[in-house]
């Protein structure tokens, strides 16, 4: 039986050579997307098209197609925002808070990785999720049909059922927090092949979660949580906008993951 030509001896040079190309392009993890590459690619053209593609700035997982994210492998693809690893401790937050029957929504979902994560972890739970940009709603919906979670292009709760208002138990929205001014500081990668409305939250990057805080009242059943991530300096700011909205924040936060959330608890 024959091997992978792609994996089977390959050059040292050659290799230290694609690893030196990464770095210079600003790859942190060089030697571990090459791997990656190289076990991905069907053919050595492929390989060298994904190559110059990562070279030139493109995210890692919009070249093979997908991110890890809770251990699971989540579709991307356009220009939607990638999750995060800082997120996967918003979605084990909004696990920790799920019973089996518990309704669950993701809002501003992306590619529904949060969603994804969750109904992994507990299959019984009801989800819904929505995002206002159709790229990340086709996306969402190749990762969470399987699960048999509806996907709503919706500008916040605008196309979520209204037979769902007040039974809202797990309300998880990773929505855009980084300040207007701040954007043309994030990383390459970000500023280039993400859609400016995935990231951008306004003057003080609080805009949208004014927004869920002040709609999610309405919708959260009695005891029900909205799960909110910040940054750390954000997140008092945005434990009083979830106060003045009727909510009783709690904000927690982790070193390994490096992640700030504000829990909003509706009494």
């Amino acid at each position: 039986m024959k091997g992978n030509p792609l994996t089977e001896s390959p050059e040292p040079l050659a290799l230290s050579k694609i690893v030196a190309m990464l770095r210079a392009a600003g790859s942190v993890f060089a030697e571990d997307e090459v791997s990656l590459l190289i076990s991905e690619a069907k053919t050595p053209g492929e390989l060298a098209s994904m190559i110059e593609r990562r070279v030139n700035g493109v995210p890692i997982e919009l070249i093979v197609g997908w991110a890890e994210f809770c251990g699971l492998k989540v579709a991307v693809e356009g220009e939607i925002f990638i999750p995060r690893y800082r997120t996967e401790f918003l979605a084990n937050q909004a696990i920790s808070l799920c019973s089996p029957d518990s309704v669950v929504v993701d809002l501003c979902c992306g590619s529904g990785a949060i969603g994804l994560a969750v109904i992994s972890a507990v299959p019984t739970v009801r989800l819904v999720a929505s995002d206002i940009d159709p790229t990340a709603v086709r996306c969402a919906i190749k990762n969470l049909s399987p699960f048999g979670a509806p996907v709503f292009e919706s500008d916040l709760f605008e196309s979520i059922p209204r037979e769902l208002k007040g039974k809202i138990e797990v309300l998880v929205a990773n929505a855009p927090y980084v300040p207007s001014e701040e954007i043309e500081m994030m990383p390459r990668d970000s500023r280039l092949y993400e859609r400016r409305t995935s990231l951008d939250g306004g003057g003080d990057g609080l805009e949208i979660h004014r927004r869920i805080a002040a709609e999610s009242r309405s919708w959260l059943a009695t005891g029900g949580h909205l799960l909110i991530e910040v940054s750390e300096r954000q997140a008092a700011q945005s434990a009083e906008i979830f106060l003045t909205n009727g909510l009783e924040p709690r904000i927690v936060t982790s070193d390994e993951f490096d992640a700030t959330v504000v829990i909003g608890t509706k009494a």
